[in-house]
């Protein structure tokens, strides 16, 4: 069975985790990165002008991707992550679920938060990855141990 953990990471947190957790998988990694990059001034929540706000009050926004080379394809489960914004994935993540078909794939999400779960976005997750079985997404801490990752893994069953 073949793994991919495919992840996008606006500020490093999310991006330790996705490491460690291929590593725990026995997973091939790909980073999801946007067109243009997020600046730190575009990740203040606190500013509704700022890039992450706007994106994020558009349920239909799709950030440009930077590529779309992730070797979904070859992979039968995807462990998808990223941080919560508003209590959802981020929408760039929307993007790369709308760029490749999951038909028959196994997606996990999982995501880095100070306290948030995901809400809302385990059912928009399940809307867009078309055709695959979306297991329930799970917030860790950026710096969980490959022994917590392994044993998550395991107890998914797949």
């Amino acid at each position: 069975m073949s793994k991919l953990v495919a992840y996008f990471s606006a500020s490093g947190s999310t991006a330790r985790l996705a490491q460690t957790l291929a590593a725990a998988a026995d997973a091939a990694l790909y980073e999801i990165k946007p067109a243009l990059a997020y600046e730190r001034k575009d990740l203040n929540w606190m500013d509704k002008k700022a890039r992450s706000t706007v994106e994020m009050q558009d349920p239909t926004c799709r950030p440009a991707l930077a590529d779309t080379a992730a070797p979904v394809a070859e992979a039968d489960v995807i462990f998808l992550g990223f941080p919560i914004w508003w209590y959802r994935e981020p929408s760039l993540i929307d993007s790369f679920l709308d760029a490749y078909d999951f038909s028959g794939k196994t997606v996990v999400p999982f995501f880095t938060s100070g306290g948030s779960q995901l809400g809302e976005g385990q059912g928009r997750i399940e809307t867009l990855a078309k055709g695959a079985k979306v297991l329930g997404g799970k917030r860790f801490s950026a710096r969980a141990s490959e022994s917590e990752l392994k044993a998550w893994v395991a107890s998914l069953n797949i």
